[in-house]
């Protein structure tokens, strides 16, 4: 299947790593075929450093806004920028190499943990998974497997509960170390103590880093 968001003729790459400021200018979106607008005329900036709740009811277009950033849609108008640049002026790998993102429907591949921890960084070392896991406080469940971060995933991870698919999954964002972190309703599996001590890790994390949380 051809991917309907392709880099435009000359797309050039994103500046290097750094604090990113995130703008939407007049944005308006809608799905193709559907009957309405899902966002109309927003204007909203994030600077670099700040975290922005996004709150709303359930189809209110929460994912939606957070999902323009990393282009997975184009915006129908107006215009999203990441660090000054059109999103659609620059090229993909540039622009998803500093954004992470956690769904909540958490998505893992077949593999061991450790490489689904590092799926974003192919050559992160095992004391940086570990942090990243740590963080992510997946570390000790892990650490319960019988082959420990070398244990095998099912496909589609149907052999860890939805928290802890869950917590691998922001353990991957992490590693990544991104500018711009996206974590859209992703402890929504998770015990409100374990969600606590994220809370709590991502905080220390954030300096410098811009953040959505829906």
């Amino acid at each position: 299947t051809e991917p309907e968001v392709q880099d435009a003729l000359g797309a050039r790459p994103l500046p290097a790593a750094g604090p990113a400021r995130v703008e939407f200018r007049e944005v308006g979106f809608a799905y193709r075929g559907g009957p309405s607008a899902v966002l109309r005329d927003l204007d909203l900036a994030i600077e670099p450093g700040q975290t922005v709740a996004i709150l709303g009811s359930t189809g209110a277009g929460k994912s939606t806004l957070v999902a323009l950033i990393p282009r997975f849609y184009d915006a129908t108008s107006g215009q999203v920028q990441f660090a000054g640049e059109d999103v659609r002026a620059v090229r993909q790998d540039s622009l998803l190499a500093r954004v992470g993102i956690v769904p909540q429907e958490a998505v893992l591949f077949s593999g061991s943990v450790r490489d689904n921890i590092r799926y974003g960084r192919p050559d992160a070392g095992d004391a940086e998974v570990q942090a990243a896991a740590e963080a992510a406080q997946a570390h000790e469940f892990i650490q319960r497997l019988p082959e420990g971060y070398a244990a095998r995933v099912a496909s589609r991870g149907a052999n860890f509960s939805g928290g802890q698919k869950q917590r691998l999954a922001i353990a991957r964002a992490l590693l990544l170390d991104p500018d711009v972190l996206i974590l859209d309703d992703s402890t929504s599996a998770v015990d409100v103590e374990t969600e606590t001590k994220i809370q709590d890790a991502l905080a220390q994390r954030r300096q410098g880093r811009t953040t959505f949380v829906v």
